[in-house]
Protein backbone atom coordinates (compact mmCIF):
# COMPACT_ATOMS: atom_id res chain seq x y z
CA UNK A 1 0.00 0.00 0.00
CA UNK A 2 1.49 3.33 -1.05
CA UNK A 3 2.40 6.01 1.38
CA UNK A 4 0.45 9.12 1.68
CA UNK A 5 1.74 12.11 -0.41
CA UNK A 6 3.79 14.74 1.91
CA UNK A 7 2.14 17.61 3.02
CA UNK A 8 3.85 20.28 1.08
CA UNK A 9 6.51 22.35 2.43
CA UNK A 10 6.01 25.41 4.48
CA UNK A 11 8.38 27.28 3.51
CA UNK A 12 7.19 26.81 -0.21
CA UNK A 13 3.96 27.93 0.79
CA UNK A 14 5.11 30.99 2.45
CA UNK A 15 7.17 31.97 -0.66
CA UNK A 16 4.04 31.56 -3.09
CA UNK A 17 1.59 34.01 -0.95
CA UNK A 18 4.42 36.03 -0.70
CA UNK A 19 4.76 36.13 -4.74
CA UNK A 20 0.24 36.51 -4.67
CA UNK A 21 0.90 39.50 -2.48
CA UNK A 22 0.72 42.78 -3.78
CA UNK A 23 3.49 45.11 -2.66
CA UNK A 24 2.73 47.61 -0.38
CA UNK A 25 2.78 50.97 -2.05
CA UNK A 26 4.51 53.50 -0.91
CA UNK A 27 2.38 56.51 0.79
CA UNK A 28 1.89 59.82 -1.11
CA UNK A 29 3.87 61.72 0.95
CA UNK A 30 7.21 59.50 -0.79
CA UNK A 31 5.86 59.22 -3.79
CA UNK A 32 5.56 63.02 -4.19
CA UNK A 33 9.34 64.13 -4.00
CA UNK A 34 10.60 61.49 -6.38
CA UNK A 35 7.84 62.05 -9.13
CA UNK A 36 9.01 65.92 -8.91
CA UNK A 37 12.38 65.02 -9.57
CA UNK A 38 11.62 62.62 -12.27
CA UNK A 39 9.63 65.74 -13.89
CA UNK A 40 12.36 67.91 -13.25
CA UNK A 41 15.37 65.21 -14.90
CA UNK A 42 12.77 65.00 -17.48
CA UNK A 43 12.83 68.74 -18.71
CA UNK A 44 16.18 69.18 -18.18
CA UNK A 45 17.04 65.98 -20.43
CA UNK A 46 15.75 69.00 -23.26
CA UNK A 47 19.04 70.86 -22.46
CA UNK A 48 21.12 67.98 -23.35
CA UNK A 49 20.20 68.26 -27.46
CA UNK A 50 19.44 72.17 -27.93
CA UNK A 51 21.91 74.60 -25.62
CA UNK A 52 21.25 77.52 -28.19
CA UNK A 53 18.67 79.76 -25.86
CA UNK A 54 21.28 79.58 -22.91
CA UNK A 55 23.84 81.00 -24.92
CA UNK A 56 21.21 83.28 -26.82
CA UNK A 57 19.88 84.70 -23.75
CA UNK A 58 23.27 85.42 -22.39
CA UNK A 59 23.17 88.74 -25.11
CA UNK A 60 20.55 90.72 -23.32
CA UNK A 61 22.15 90.75 -19.63
CA UNK A 62 25.73 91.49 -21.29
CA UNK A 63 24.64 94.62 -23.16
CA UNK A 64 23.02 95.88 -19.57
CA UNK A 65 26.30 95.42 -18.16
CA UNK A 66 28.22 96.45 -20.67
CA UNK A 67 26.66 99.76 -22.49
CA UNK A 68 23.53 100.68 -19.61
CA UNK A 69 25.98 99.45 -16.76
CA UNK A 70 29.23 101.25 -17.99
CA UNK A 71 27.95 104.62 -18.92
CA UNK A 72 25.57 105.46 -15.59
CA UNK A 73 28.77 104.38 -13.90
CA UNK A 74 30.24 107.55 -15.34
CA UNK A 75 27.26 109.47 -15.15
CA UNK A 76 26.23 108.99 -11.34
CA UNK A 77 22.94 110.04 -11.62
CA UNK A 78 21.37 107.24 -9.49
CA UNK A 79 21.95 107.43 -5.32
CA UNK A 80 23.56 103.67 -4.89
CA UNK A 81 25.03 104.01 -1.36
CA UNK A 82 28.65 104.87 -2.51
CA UNK A 83 29.18 101.23 -4.93
CA UNK A 84 29.73 101.76 -8.44
CA UNK A 85 26.56 101.93 -10.50
CA UNK A 86 27.61 98.16 -12.11
CA UNK A 87 28.01 97.07 -9.05
CA UNK A 88 24.60 97.95 -8.15
CA UNK A 89 22.60 96.83 -11.07
CA UNK A 90 24.20 93.65 -11.57
CA UNK A 91 22.32 91.58 -9.02
CA UNK A 92 19.46 93.13 -11.09
CA UNK A 93 20.02 91.82 -14.35
CA UNK A 94 21.00 88.45 -13.03
CA UNK A 95 17.43 88.62 -11.39
CA UNK A 96 16.04 89.87 -15.14
CA UNK A 97 17.84 87.38 -16.65
CA UNK A 98 16.63 84.70 -14.82
CA UNK A 99 13.12 85.89 -15.18
CA UNK A 100 12.99 86.19 -18.61
CA UNK A 101 13.72 82.92 -19.09
CA UNK A 102 11.00 81.43 -16.79
CA UNK A 103 8.30 84.18 -17.16
CA UNK A 104 7.82 82.25 -20.94
CA UNK A 105 7.62 78.86 -19.80
CA UNK A 106 3.68 78.82 -20.14
CA UNK A 107 4.31 78.63 -24.06
CA UNK A 108 6.46 75.64 -23.58
CA UNK A 109 3.53 73.86 -21.56
CA UNK A 110 0.71 74.71 -24.75
CA UNK A 111 3.25 73.11 -27.09
CA UNK A 112 2.66 69.98 -25.07
CA UNK A 113 -0.65 70.09 -24.97
CA UNK A 114 -0.89 70.90 -28.81
CA UNK A 115 1.56 68.10 -29.29
CA UNK A 116 -0.33 65.47 -27.25
CA UNK A 117 2.22 64.98 -24.13
CA UNK A 118 0.24 66.81 -21.27
CA UNK A 119 -2.53 64.71 -21.77
CA UNK A 120 -0.92 61.73 -21.84
CA UNK A 121 1.27 63.14 -18.74
CA UNK A 122 -2.49 63.87 -17.10
CA UNK A 123 -3.33 60.32 -16.96
CA UNK A 124 -0.73 58.97 -15.20
CA UNK A 125 -0.56 58.47 -11.47
CA UNK A 126 1.50 61.47 -11.28
CA UNK A 127 -0.50 64.26 -9.27
CA UNK A 128 -0.79 67.81 -11.52
CA UNK A 129 0.91 69.45 -8.60
CA UNK A 130 4.11 67.20 -9.30
CA UNK A 131 4.04 68.18 -12.84
CA UNK A 132 3.73 71.66 -12.01
CA UNK A 133 6.62 71.64 -9.46
CA UNK A 134 8.75 69.54 -11.79
CA UNK A 135 8.32 72.42 -14.48
CA UNK A 136 8.87 74.92 -12.28
CA UNK A 137 11.78 74.03 -10.55
CA UNK A 138 14.05 73.00 -14.03
CA UNK A 139 13.08 76.37 -15.04
CA UNK A 140 15.06 77.47 -11.72
CA UNK A 141 17.70 75.29 -12.67
CA UNK A 142 17.58 77.14 -16.45
CA UNK A 143 17.56 80.34 -14.79
CA UNK A 144 20.66 79.39 -12.41
CA UNK A 145 22.53 78.55 -15.25
CA UNK A 146 22.19 81.85 -17.04
CA UNK A 147 22.92 83.28 -13.85
CA UNK A 148 26.01 81.72 -13.18
CA UNK A 149 26.77 83.09 -16.85
CA UNK A 150 25.89 86.78 -15.74
CA UNK A 151 27.95 86.49 -12.57
CA UNK A 152 30.81 85.54 -14.46
CA UNK A 153 30.32 88.63 -16.95
CA UNK A 154 29.97 90.79 -14.28
CA UNK A 155 33.28 89.45 -12.54
CA UNK A 156 34.80 90.12 -15.65
CA UNK A 157 33.74 93.72 -16.00
CA UNK A 158 35.17 94.16 -11.93
CA UNK A 159 32.38 94.31 -10.08
CA UNK A 160 33.08 93.00 -6.23
CA UNK A 161 31.28 90.01 -5.70
CA UNK A 162 31.02 88.05 -3.08
CA UNK A 163 32.90 84.55 -3.53
CA UNK A 164 31.95 83.03 -0.13
CA UNK A 165 30.05 79.72 -0.74
CA UNK A 166 27.47 79.84 1.77
CA UNK A 167 26.42 83.27 0.12
CA UNK A 168 26.48 81.90 -3.59
CA UNK A 169 24.16 79.09 -2.17
CA UNK A 170 21.37 82.01 -0.69
CA UNK A 171 21.88 83.20 -4.02
CA UNK A 172 21.13 79.90 -5.87
CA UNK A 173 18.31 79.39 -3.38
CA UNK A 174 16.73 82.94 -4.20
CA UNK A 175 17.23 82.69 -8.53
CA UNK A 176 15.60 78.60 -8.28
CA UNK A 177 12.21 80.34 -6.02
CA UNK A 178 12.10 83.36 -7.92
CA UNK A 179 12.12 81.72 -11.40
CA UNK A 180 9.77 79.00 -9.57
CA UNK A 181 7.48 81.70 -9.41
CA UNK A 182 7.17 83.48 -12.67
CA UNK A 183 7.48 80.07 -14.58
CA UNK A 184 4.45 79.40 -12.51
CA UNK A 185 2.82 82.60 -13.34
CA UNK A 186 3.66 82.06 -16.98
CA UNK A 187 1.77 78.54 -16.46
CA UNK A 188 -1.09 79.81 -15.11
CA UNK A 189 -1.71 82.81 -17.55
CA UNK A 190 -1.41 80.12 -20.32
CA UNK A 191 -4.43 78.54 -18.49
CA UNK A 192 -6.33 81.01 -18.81
CA UNK A 193 -5.65 82.18 -22.25
CA UNK A 194 -5.59 78.77 -23.45
CA UNK A 195 -3.84 80.25 -26.75
CA UNK A 196 0.45 80.50 -27.68
CA UNK A 197 0.04 84.05 -29.54
CA UNK A 198 -1.95 85.25 -26.63
CA UNK A 199 0.16 84.20 -23.93
CA UNK A 200 3.22 85.49 -25.67
CA UNK A 201 1.75 89.44 -26.08
CA UNK A 202 0.75 88.76 -22.36
CA UNK A 203 4.57 88.29 -21.48
CA UNK A 204 5.90 90.67 -23.23
CA UNK A 205 3.36 93.24 -21.57
CA UNK A 206 4.07 92.50 -17.96
CA UNK A 207 7.83 91.56 -18.10
CA UNK A 208 9.52 95.02 -18.60
CA UNK A 209 6.76 96.21 -15.99
CA UNK A 210 7.87 93.84 -13.46
CA UNK A 211 11.53 94.72 -14.62
CA UNK A 212 11.45 98.45 -14.52
CA UNK A 213 8.38 98.29 -11.46
CA UNK A 214 11.23 96.78 -9.27
CA UNK A 215 14.42 97.77 -7.22
CA UNK A 216 16.24 96.19 -9.96
CA UNK A 217 18.12 99.30 -11.85
CA UNK A 218 17.19 102.33 -9.10
CA UNK A 219 16.66 102.37 -5.54
CA UNK A 220 13.36 102.48 -4.06
CA UNK A 221 13.86 105.74 -2.22
CA UNK A 222 14.32 107.47 -6.06
CA UNK A 223 10.53 106.39 -6.94
CA UNK A 224 7.41 107.85 -6.99
CA UNK A 225 4.96 106.81 -4.34
CA UNK A 226 2.82 104.30 -6.74
CA UNK A 227 5.93 102.97 -7.71
CA UNK A 228 7.04 102.41 -4.36
CA UNK A 229 3.54 100.60 -3.95
CA UNK A 230 4.38 98.59 -7.16
CA UNK A 231 7.92 97.33 -6.13
CA UNK A 232 6.15 96.37 -2.46
CA UNK A 233 4.16 93.48 -4.17
CA UNK A 234 6.75 92.60 -6.77
CA UNK A 235 8.51 89.20 -5.94
CA UNK A 236 11.48 90.98 -8.42
CA UNK A 237 12.18 93.43 -5.91
CA UNK A 238 12.54 90.67 -2.80
CA UNK A 239 14.67 89.00 -5.05
CA UNK A 240 17.23 91.72 -6.22
CA UNK A 241 17.35 92.61 -2.54
CA UNK A 242 18.28 89.28 -1.43
CA UNK A 243 21.15 88.81 -4.45
CA UNK A 244 22.32 92.40 -3.42
CA UNK A 245 22.56 91.54 0.20
CA UNK A 246 24.41 88.19 -0.89
CA UNK A 247 26.37 89.16 -3.24
CA UNK A 248 27.65 92.52 -2.47
CA UNK A 249 26.93 92.94 1.45
CA UNK A 250 24.77 96.13 1.09
CA UNK A 251 21.86 95.64 3.82
CA UNK A 252 19.24 94.01 2.91
CA UNK A 253 16.57 91.56 4.32
CA UNK A 254 17.37 88.26 3.92
CA UNK A 255 14.65 86.30 6.21
CA UNK A 256 11.71 88.75 4.98
CA UNK A 257 13.33 88.23 1.01
CA UNK A 258 12.95 84.05 1.33
CA UNK A 259 9.54 83.99 3.20
CA UNK A 260 8.07 86.18 0.26
CA UNK A 261 9.98 84.41 -2.49
CA UNK A 262 8.89 81.09 -0.63
CA UNK A 263 5.23 82.06 -0.29
CA UNK A 264 5.52 83.40 -3.84
CA UNK A 265 6.62 80.51 -5.50
CA UNK A 266 3.85 77.96 -3.47
CA UNK A 267 1.03 80.34 -4.31
CA UNK A 268 2.24 80.01 -8.09
CA UNK A 269 2.40 76.24 -7.85
CA UNK A 270 -0.93 76.22 -6.17
CA UNK A 271 -2.66 78.43 -9.13
CA UNK A 272 -1.49 76.99 -12.01
CA UNK A 273 -1.81 73.34 -10.58
CA UNK A 274 -5.50 73.69 -10.48
CA UNK A 275 -5.41 75.50 -14.05
CA UNK A 276 -3.74 72.85 -15.60
CA UNK A 277 -6.92 70.61 -16.26
CA UNK A 278 -8.50 73.54 -18.11
CA UNK A 279 -5.23 73.77 -20.51
CA UNK A 280 -5.46 70.08 -21.56
CA UNK A 281 -9.61 70.40 -22.50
Amino acid sequence: MSAAPAAPHTGSADRTDLLLTPPVPRAGWRLLPARVVAMCTVELQKLRHDRTELYTRAVQPALWLLIFGQTFTRIRAIPTGGIPYIDFMAPGIIAQSAMFIAIFYGIQIIWERDAGILNKLLVTPTPRSALITGKAFAAGVKSLIQAVVVIVIAALLGVALTWNPLKLLGVAAAVVLASAFFSCLSMTIAGIVISRDRLMGIGQAITMPLFFGSNALYPVSVMPGWLQAVSKVNPLSYQVDALRGLLLGTPSHLAPDFVVLAVAAALGIAAASSLLGRLAR
